[in-house]
């Protein structure tokens, strides 16, 4: 598994507005949120960098978040759903999500990279709830 580390910003820069990251405390199972892009932000319109995922989340999209980057990072395994990504302001928004394993040590993940590509909504309006689907999911395990 890639490490934070190796990671290099400048090979990714036209996609960072839709990237986002948790640092894995294995003891406590908790993601603490390490950076989330421009249009990651303003759809949450929330600040990702140091906050518990359920601060960012309301508790249904929390259990859903929790219990998927749970299984990237335990398994470890990477995510894909393709379709319905959110549910806001009583719409349903589709597009894409990935979620990626990191491990410092490049075999204990302690992170968890994504990215989330959608169109903003027209309707977007800042500070309404983001309710996570994902109905269309499919795993690839990494053992």
């Amino acid at each position: 598994m890639p490490s934070w580390q190796r990671l290099k910003p400048s090979q990714i820069a036209q996609h960072l507005s839709i990237v986002w990251a948790y640092r894995f405390d294995r003891i406590s199972r908790q993601f603490i949120g390490r950076l989330a892009g421009d249009r990651i932000s303003e759809c949450f319109g929330k600040n990702f960098r140091g906050a518990d995922l359920q601060d960012i989340h309301p508790p249904h999209g929390f259990e859903i978040s929790h219990a998927a980057m749970s299984k990237v990072a335990l398994t470890p395994a990477i995510y894909l759903n393709r379709g319905p990504l959110f549910e806001y302001m009583g719409r349903v928004v589709p597009g894409e999500r990935i979620m990626l394993p990191l491990a410092s040590d490049g075999r204990t993940c302690d992170g968890v990279l994504g990215a989330s590509y959608y169109q903003r909504p027209a309707f977007f309006s800042k500070g309404a709830p983001v309710e996570v689907i994902s109905e269309n999911e499919v795993w690839t395990a990494l053992n």
